[in-house]
């Protein structure tokens, strides 16, 4: 097995072969809580301007989206498991936009196959590749709005490529709590808590708490997330 490890926007533009696309701050970290609290669809989109007429042709469904990681206006909520009201998502259309993670669903053109990565389910993106067993993987870190590296990405990229390699990294508890200073200092900032609260941080970074992956797929519509469990 092949394995890529790509960068960015421009990185899911190069990705081939099944694609992980990774963003755990917060993107794909929130669609696995989304699926959890058993929202119906969740459905990743590019533009503010497609969420909207999304919304015209379902008004039932629900916003969720950022820029800048605040959230879009006129949406129903930003891209923050904690913010978001479990009791609404349950059995909604969730429609998802995001400055990172989802550009990077719209921009892996020649993956065979996406999945969302994060530390939250890492270890069962790692199983569904293994028994997936494709000739290649791309590892794609989306970082900061999709232009600059962000190290709980890359992080997250180096933990599933070691379970793919079976060569554990060690002290992963220690490096997820470092990146409250290296990488998830904004989540501690006191004036800034509406935007990026402090639960998001934890919730983001407990390793390996869901057993699913969430399968990308695209149809007439547009692109939906597919819960997948890994036994």
């Amino acid at each position: 097995m092949k394995i890529n490890t790509l960068s960015l926007i421009e990185g899911a533009k190069k990705a081939s072969g099944l694609t992980v696309i990774i963003d755990v701050f917060r993107a794909f970290s929130l669609e696995c809580y989304l699926s959890e609290m058993g929202a119906a669809k969740i459905c990743p989109v590019g533009t503010i301007e497609e969420s909207f007429l999304r919304k015209q042709k379902d008004p039932a469904c629900i916003l969720i989206g950022e820029r800048h990681g605040k959230m879009c206006e006129g949406f129903d909520f930003g891209n923050s498991p904690f913010q978001v009201d479990p009791k609404r998502i349950k059995g909604s259309t969730v429609i998802h936009n995001t400055s990172a993670g989802t550009q990077g669903v719209i921009n892996a053109v020649n993956a065979t196959k996406i999945i969302g990565g994060s530390l939250v389910n890492a270890k069962a993106v790692a199983a569904y590749i293994l028994k997936e067993d494709p000739e290649e993987v791309s590892l794609v870190c989306m970082g900061n709005g999709g232009v600059r590296p962000a190290p709980e990405d890359e992080l997250c990229a180096e933990y599933i490529k070691s379970l793919l390699e079976n060569k554990p990294v060690p002290d992963m508890d220690k490096r997820t709590d470092a990146l409250k200073e290296h990488g998830g200092k904004h989540f501690f900032n006191p004036d800034t808590q509406d935007v990026f609260p402090e639960e998001d941080f934890f919730l983001c970074t407990r390793l390996d708490i869901f057993d699913f992956v969430l399968l990308i797929e695209k149809n007439a519509e547009g692109f939906v997330s597919k819960r997948i469990d890994v036994k």
